[in-house]
């Protein structure tokens, strides 16, 4: 597994920074955890589909169904648009 995976994760400092300087971004530590192992998972599989396949479109196609599950995960943890149990409200 390499290492670059991981390298989404930087992209927690944002709302980090955020909470240090303005009192709307509210995130606490579930937050955190959550929205590591979402960009963790998403990085893992765009890794996933560029070693093993070597058609570009297909490559393509198969990270905006990444991109697309993992915004539409995002959205329903956050604000809740399909009303489900987990929603964020």
């Amino acid at each position: 597994m390499s290492k670059r995976i991981f390298y989404p994760l930087f992209l927690l400092l944002i709302p980090l920074i955020g909470m240090m300087i303005t009192d709307e971004v509210n995130w606490n530590l579930s937050d955190f955890i959550m929205m590591g192992f979402l960009l963790t998972l998403l990085s893992a599989g765009i890794n996933f589909v560029i070693n093993c396949t070597t058609n570009f479109k297909k490559r393509i196609l198969y990270i905006g169904i990444l991109l697309l599950m993992f915004l539409l995960i995002w959205a329903e943890l956050s604000v809740g648009i399909f009303y489900t149990p987990i929603n964020g409200n």
